[in-house]
């Protein structure tokens, strides 16, 4: 019997849950060696997770869920992606590392209520509309896999935000 694939909705609350867990393990880490591999995980996470939202699912409902929710989700993104950036370019027991990470962690859950909103979340939004969300699923998992796969072979990318272009990782380095 084979394994029935995931729907896009699917597969994205499974990366929410995977990304809170974490963040739980986070909170309770004291050793720096954990606090770092926790963070790093975490930035993986989302930055695979980000990239099959803005590649495939999004577009996907550019025109069928209302404007607002889609620039707001894009916008959320690149705020994320800045604290990524500074977060892998740190450390623990740097000024501001931990707090960079607890606020990620405050923008996620924000982002994850958004999304997950019954009846006017974009995920009930998608659901609503005329959206294939299970070829989705497949093309979003075939990627998620590449990028896996990538990211362990390569590290991880600088992220790029949709409205600043490349992030700098320099703390202290002006943002283009």
């Amino acid at each position: 019997m084979t394994k029935k694939a995931q729907d896009a909705i699917a597969l994205l609350k499974a990366d929410h849950r995977t990304v809170e867990e974490l963040f739980e393990k986070f909170e309770s880490a004291k050793a720096p060696t954990k606090q770092a591999t926790l963070a790093k995980q975490i930035c993986t996470e989302l930055i695979i997770h980000t990239i099959i939202e803005e590649e495939i699912f999004y577009p996907a409902l550019k025109g069928k869920i209302e404007d607002d929710m889609y620039d707001e989700a894009h916008v959320e993104h690149d705020g994320a992606k800045l604290l990524i950036s500074q977060i892998m370019a740190g450390q623990p027991g740097e000024d501001f590392w931990d707090a960079k990470v607890t606020v990620l962690s405050e923008e996620i859950k924000h982002h994850v209520h958004e999304e997950e909103m019954p009846k006017e979340g974009m995920f009930a939004q998608a659901r609503a509309a005329d959206v294939d969300l299970d070829a989705l699923g497949a093309q979003m998992a075939e990627r998620k896999a590449e990028l896996q796969a990538q990211f362990e072979a390569d590290g991880l990318p600088t992220p790029t935000t949709r409205t600043l272009g490349p992030v700098e990782v320099e703390l202290g380095a002006p943002v283009a």
